[in-house]
């Protein structure tokens, strides 16, 4: 299109075309330049993009807006960590360009449907963009290198587990000196897709007993609080607290962090390379540029820490309107670039696989 090649022209050397952006073999079209390279040096662009959801990458967000925006004084990023299910609501209604959601468009909602109804002319698709790992965080003084299969946190999120010297917590911490203290299980009150992968994590490997869905289910009891970062809040000043979060909340706050035991039964450490293993285990089970993942939560990869979110950025294939389309196409360029990829790891994200990344690079390509 024109406009990528008036970016193109303008770029610095090594700076990626968008034209040559999805490219597979890692060799830009026209400029010689690599594959993924950033293109928020390219700069020259104005305008405003509205976008609003997922709290898990709201950090990612924040990095990539500074330096994309650094590139292009003309462009305002304004977006609203509202939760997921806020965050696909306000796509649907037409009033942001994006969504952030920690799980794609939802079939049984009737989502996709809606979606694409908004976006007139194409269909709406999900692009992964972030690996949000989910830390099982607690707030225990003395107890370093808890280890939990996913049993034991079924029944503390379930309420039946509820002091830390039960039975449950000792058998998988054989040498740990466990207090008696009352366990504190916090969940998020608001719609998460925080909650959905962790709910779909239990449901496959813990029996758990509920429909994985963003809103917490009420006959699990426990104690509610909005947001990442108000969980996040939560555990650090309860003691003998656990709840779940993502990972770049868990190191934010400084909060400990259980080993999670995978499907083969080895208690993992959450670090972003545990966490890749397992979405690099992925299926794709969208179609064309819809990249709608399924995770194994159960995986039994070796070292693969299995409570993983991948956060999507939900956006019209085409149907957007020609400002929106240029600004969301290229503000998404720069985040699935090598340079934006690499800016998550400091965060307390995971870098998307590299597979799977060129393929985030030709969907993202498709849009106009």
């Amino acid at each position: 299109m024109k406009y990528a090649g008036r970016l193109a022209a303008a770029a610095i050397a090594g700076v990626l075309s968008l034209a040559a952006c999805g490219t597979d073999d890692n060799t830009a079209a026209d400029s010689g330049a690599t594959a993924g390279s950033s293109s928020a040096a390219a700069g020259g662009l104005s305008g405003t993009i509205n976008a609003a959801g997922s709290s898990a990458q709201a950090n990612a967000i924040e990095e990539w807006k500074k330096a994309f925006q650094s590139a292009n004084s003309g462009v305002s990023i304004n977006y609203q960590p509202s939760g997921s299910g806020a965050g696909v609501q306000a796509f649907i209604q037409g009033t942001v360009a994006f969504a952030g959601s920690d799980s794609a468009l939802k079939d049984d909602k009737g989502e996709p449907a809606q979606a694409d109804a908004r976006c007139k002319t194409g269909k709406a698709i999900n692009l992964p963009m972030v690996t949000g790992p989910v830390a099982v965080v607690y707030n225990l003084p003395g107890v370093d290198g808890l280890q939990l299969s996913p049993k034991t946190i079924g029944g503390i999120f379930n309420s039946t587990i509820t002091k830390w010297d039960d039975a449950a917590i000792k058998a998988d911490n054989p040498d740990a000196k466990l207090p008696s203290t009352p366990i504190q299980a916090f969940h998020r009150s608001d719609e998460s897709g925080t909650s959905d992968n962790f709910t779909k994590f239990l449901k496959a490997t813990a029996d758990w007993p509920y429909e994985p869905a963003k809103a917490w289910p009420a006959e699990a009891k426990g104690q509610g609080s909005k947001g990442s970062d108000g969980i996040a809040s939560s555990v650090k000043t309860t003691e003998g607290a656990i709840s779940y979060v993502e990972l770049s909340y868990a190191e934010n706050s400084q909060l400990q962090k259980a080993k999670v035991a995978n499907g083969s039964g080895e208690f993992v450490e959450l670090t972003p390379e545990s966490a890749g293993k397992t979405v690099e285990a992925a299926e794709i089970a969208g179609t064309g540029n819809d990249l709608k993942l399924s995770i194994d939560y159960a995986t039994k990869a070796a070292g693969a820490y299995p409570i993983v979110l991948v956060t999507y950025e939900i956006t019209c294939e085409k149907g957007l309107s020609t400002e929106d389309a240029k600004l969301v196409k290229s503000f998404l360029t720069y985040t699935a670039s090598d340079e934006g990829q690499q800016a998550l790891s400091g965060l307390g994200y995971a870098p998307l696989p590299a597979t799977l990344l060129g393929k985030v690079r030709t969907a993202v390509e498709a849009i106009s």
